[in-house]
């Protein structure tokens, strides 16, 4: 079976400033809990609360810079690069760099928010 997606889905984001969520396959848009993908834009500044989810995220950005925290390490994503956070992995996402960061996440299994597990 074929689906056809013709436009995203916009969800409310985590974070300090608004940050824009478009999912184009998830349990929101075309009801899969195997599967999200979501094109987000983040501003300059962005910052989310850590989280240990208990699905595995990649992250490939288009523009800008990602900064991606975890216990041991911090990378900054930058346009052209990807990064793979696996679940049970305490991780932090934010944008603080001049123009935000625009990136595709695809998390299998499929986001939600019962399962990402964010801090207090």
């Amino acid at each position: 079976m074929i689906t056809y997606i013709q436009t995203p889905v916009s969800i409310a984001a985590a974070g300090n400033k608004p940050k824009v969520i478009e999912e184009f396959v998830g349990r929101v848009n075309t009801n899969s809990a195997e599967v999200s993908i979501a094109r987000m834009q983040s501003p300059e500044g962005w910052v989310e609360p850590g989280q240990t989810p208990e699905f595995d995220e990649y992250t490939v950005v288009l523009k800008g810079t990602l900064t991606v925290e975890t216990r041991d390490s911090v990378f900054e994503v930058t346009a052209g690069q990807a990064i793979i956070v696996k679940k049970g992995e305490w991780v932090r996402y934010s944008s603080p760099s001049s123009g935000g960061a625009e990136y595709i996440a695809v998390c299998i299994p499929a986001f939600s928010p019962g399962t990402v597990h964010r801090d207090s």
